[in-house]
């Protein structure tokens, strides 16, 4: 086994994967901002079994110096969750597989960049669901895939503490990510609503208590109860099936997973239950972790996909971030939509006949219509409206209140600000040499374009790639732009040339000694130069 994984941050859990690592001769750096922690651990990361001792482990205080170490391959992050976007970011640019504690991010569309860097790096990126290596779980998963359970109708898991308390992440974020990767893994699809309430008792804006339900396609329902003010350690998990009912107690010292097969007698119209015994369902036993540091190993060897990985933690991250987004909204039920885990905004829509590619990033109050084609990596905001026959390519970032009319293609390079409109038919081009037998489809290839806040573009106006369309600028119809377009520059021709100026509002200005007040909405400009400057 080469010694080649630093693990980063070696406080509370973080010595655990010390531990696992030390043991599996897998160990080169330990690395915590604390010198007096890394001390400390210096003996469990070099103890292998107390007949041997591993020297050599190395003890670093600076992140950016393990990023630089050509030995060091896998960087196994165990760090507050706040850093966790940040450090993967880096370890994957330095061209480091990452293993990186649960949540993956604090938002989808950070967790959705370092989904597609990773992929673009060609790097390793896994997430530290622990559960999910869990002999238990994965004997419990079996007996739900053999219909041992019957149909399942109910979900709940409980995981309950007294402490330890954060003031960087709420008991939503630093304990439900388990259950929830669990709650997926064992039924293979995302739920269609979710609500979350919670409570606050030790800081006014941190929940220590919270409780999530799901709803999901195929009828199941859960709740998630998550809370580290309770008087005792709990974690249960309990799967309630037509024909069996499932208890995971991962507490328990022995007997974790036991089947009910708990039976219902209707007397008199009466339901009346018969209790059975428990059955008690043998598993190998091994430590979750240990399964997993190994995973970790065995992928950088492989260049395989991790079990857990990038995706994995994205569809978690997914929807912990609409559970936050109830919480906020003091439980508020949200609707999630997509059998394949994506998450969309509760008012967000697409017509049956659009193709929506994964992962995209797509906004509240966003409207989709007829044959339109939305691509993967693709990031659109909200309140958009997008017409028939639409096409938006990887790579392409919209604002919000874009309106795209019929028949546009937005090719990768294309960025429109907030309030763009684009006219029916108008085209972007992205690259200035095309041949057909010479591939140019890579992203050296493509001249950026930008449309600033408020620009219009008119209907079938083409824009040469590598331009730059101002602020409010009008675009004619039929026009060909082939220069940058100045702010509330009105354009027209081909080539297009400045043959006015508009107001924010749309309306055309007419100018006295240089400047010029809206005769609609009143507002006032100032030509200066080439351009034009709002005054008021």
């Amino acid at each position: 086994m080469n010694r080649n994984i630093a693990v980063i941050g070696c406080g509370y859990w973080g010595k655990n994967l010390v531990r696992n690592f030390g043991e599996l001769d897998a160990l080169h750096t330990i690395c915590d901002t604390d010198i007096k922690r890394l001390e400390q651990l210096k003996p469990l990361a070099t103890a292998l079994t107390p007949s041997q001792f591993l020297a050599g482990v190395n003890m670093e205080t600076d992140f950016e110096k393990v990023l630089l170490n050509n030995h060091i391959k896998g960087v196994v992050l165990s760090t507050p969750a706040e850093s966790h976007y940040l450090m993967t970011k880096k370890a994957l640019l330095a061209g480091k597989d990452v293993f990186v504690e649960k949540p993956l991010a604090l938002n989808t569309a950070e967790g959705r960049e370092l989904v597609k860097l990773a992929e673009e790096k060609d790097r390793i990126l896994m997430v530290g669901h622990l559960l999910e290596y869990h002999p238990g779980i994965i004997k419990l998963k079996e007996l739900i895939d053999t219909g041992e359970l019957g149909k399942i109708n109910y979900i709940y898991s409980n995981r309950l503490n007294l402490g330890k308390f954060r003031t960087e992440e709420n008991i939503l974020w630093s304990f439900a990510p388990h259950d929830i990767s669990v709650i997926l893994l064992l039924l293979g699809e995302t739920p269609q609503a979710i609500s979350a309430h919670g409570g606050n008792y030790l800081h006014q804006d941190i929940a220590d208590v919270t409780i999530t339900t799901m709803s999901f396609a195929s009828g199941v329902r859960s709740h998630i109860f998550v809370s580290w003010l309770h008087p005792y350690k709990e974690q249960k998990l309990i799967v309630v099936g037509d024909r069996k009912m499932a208890l995971f107690d991962d507490v328990s010292e022995k007997d974790k997973l036991l089947l009910y097969s708990h039976k219902i007698d209707w007397i008199g119209r009466v339901p009346i239950p018969r209790k059975e015994h428990a059955e008690v369902v043998e598993f190998e036993i091994a430590e979750p972790l240990r399964i997993e540091c190994q995973h970790f190993l065995d992928c950088l060897a492989s260049r395989q996909k991790p079990k857990t990985d990038g995706e994995n933690g994205l569809r978690v991250l997914k929807v912990l971030e609409r559970c936050q987004k109830s919480l906020e909204q003091d439980g508020k039920q949200l609707t999630i939509h997509d059998s394949r885990f994506t998450v969309h905004g509760s008012r967000f829509f697409a017509h049956e006949t659009a193709c929506i590619d994964e992962p995209s990033e797509i906004g509240e109050g966003t409207k989709i219509w007829h044959f339109s084609h939305i691509m993967k990596d693709a990031k659109i905001g909200e309140n958009c409206n997008i017409g028939q026959n639409v096409v938006i390519s990887g790579g392409v970032t919209m604002g919000n209140n874009v309106k795209i009319q019929n028949n546009v293609s937005i090719y990768e390079g294309v960025t429109l600000e907030d309030d763009v409109f684009c006219g029916p038919s108008m085209v972007f081009t992205n690259i200035l040499t095309p041949r057909s037998e010479v591939p140019r489809n890579t992203k050296e290839h493509f001249l950026p374009t930008l449309a600033k806040k408020g620009a219009t573009v008119g209907a079938n106006a083409t824009i040469i790639c590598g331009n730059t369309i101002g602020r409010y600028a009008l675009i004619g119809a039929g026009a060909v732009v082939t220069k940058n377009v100045p702010d509330y520059a009105i354009v027209t021709g081909n080539p297009a040339k400045v043959k006015g100026w508009a107001c924010e509002c749309g309306v055309r200005l007419n100018f006295i000694n240089s400047v010029a007040a809206c005769s609609s909405c009143n507002k006032q400009y100032r030509k200066k130069g080439l351009n034009l400057l709002k005054i008021s």
